[in-house]
């Protein structure tokens, strides 16, 4: 495996999402620098599925290429009033993502604060390596529905912001591959990825099955079946002609 002279740092949730787009950089040779956040998330079962993935890919993949840790933002989270949080109101809705529905589940300006986040480690890791360093978001196209911070027009300002606030932000890069994807897409990268690192198809069950996306898991943290997320991973995965091996209540 050729390591490229660039880490790619990535806000890692433990969804399909991000965990395809881990996959991806990994299957082409980059060095991941994973972050993972914790802030109230009613979901949060999705952090010990990831520790999981997280330990299986440090086990099969060459040593230092791969590092992670989870940071506690739940105080930066606790006044918010998202459906979504243990701190909000009212319940998870369910059916499709569409301009109303969902809604309720934006948790107040999270991707930017995410981004700042490993934007900054992403500074300090290049100016400790010396190497160029690419912070990267699994957001797809399912996401600008219904969040305003993953659009490519927040991308862009975000990034822009980014580049004019800091000294040393020529070395930093700030993207999205994902951007264009719907979620049927993000698995295929996904499973392309798996396969080109060599996984048989019972590691790739595996991964898959401890990815979470289900905004209301129950107290197992079997997936609802009914939410928006759960309705466009059920796609995902037919859209793949596969059987989703999430547990499902």
């Amino acid at each position: 495996m050729r390591i490229k002279e660039k880490d790619v740092i990535i806000s890692m949730s433990g969804g399909l999402d991000s965990t395809c787009l881990a996959l991806h950089m990994l299957s082409l040779g980059y060095r991941i620098k994973a972050y993972s956040f914790r802030y109230g998330q009613k979901h949060s079962v999705e952090l010990k599925k990831l520790k999981r993935n997280i330990g299986f890919l440090a086990g099969k993949l060459p040593e230092q290429i791969l590092s992670y840790q989870e940071i506690d933002l739940t105080p930066v989270f606790d006044e918010s009033v998202s459906s979504l949080s243990i701190f909000g109101n009212g319940d998870i809705p369910a059916g499709e993502y569409d301009n109303g529905n969902m809604a309720s589940t934006v948790i107040e300006n999270r991707n930017i604060i995410f981004a700042s986040i490993i934007y900054g480690k992403a500074l300090s890791w290049s100016k400790k390596s010396g190497r160029e360093c690419i912070i990267t978001l699994g957001i797809h196209t399912g996401d600008h529905v219904i969040y305003p911070d993953c659009t490519e027009r927040s991308q862009k300002a975000v990034a822009h912001t980014f580049k004019i606030s800091n000294w040393g932000s020529e070395a930093v890069t700030y993207s999205a591959p994902f951007n264009k994807l719907d979620k049927g897409g993000v698995l295929a990268k996904g499973i392309a990825a798996m396969r080109k690192l060599g996984f048989t198809d019972k590691e790739i069950t595996y991964v898959l099955k401890n990815t979470h996306t289900c905004y209301d898991p129950d107290d197992k943290g079997r997936s609802c079946g009914r939410c928006g997320s759960c309705t466009e991973r059920k796609a995902a995965f037919e859209a793949n002609g596969m059987k989703d091996p999430a547990q499902y209540i």
